[in-house]
């Protein structure tokens, strides 16, 4: 099964293992000691997030490390790019609608 980085980040519980990652690399235990689910539950998460690119897992001895790699976040934000200009016009023909309607409220004031 393909993964995309949308998939990574529709799970809260993928979202709070990147934020913690983002802070420092940590091992998959150090992980797994931040959250109530189980370590395999853990484990499966970081899998697709490494499916997705968005962490590497890095042995080191007898440990293995897990460390995010956030440019894969670059396609999450180019979508929401579209949607965020779209919202800027849109509060830009508001913005000019109100100025308006305050005007219009002033010079009826005035007669």
């Amino acid at each position: 099964m393909r993964r995309d980085v949308f998939q990574a980040i529709a799970d809260p519980n993928r979202r709070a293992i990147l934020s913690l990652l983002a802070r420092q690399r940590m091992t998959l235990n150090g992980v797994a000691d931040n959250f109530r689910i189980s370590r395999p539950a853990v484990s499966k998460h970081i899998r697709i997030l490494k499916e997705c690119g968005l962490v590497v897992v890095i042995p080191q001895g007898r440990e293995r490390y897990v460390e995010a790699r956030f440019d894969k976040l670059g396609e999450v934000a180019d979508w929401i790019e579209q949607y965020r200009q779209l919202w800027e016009a849109r509060f830009g023909r508001l913005d000019d609608l109100l100025e308006k309607m305050k005007q219009e409220k002033k010079d009826a004031l005035k007669k």
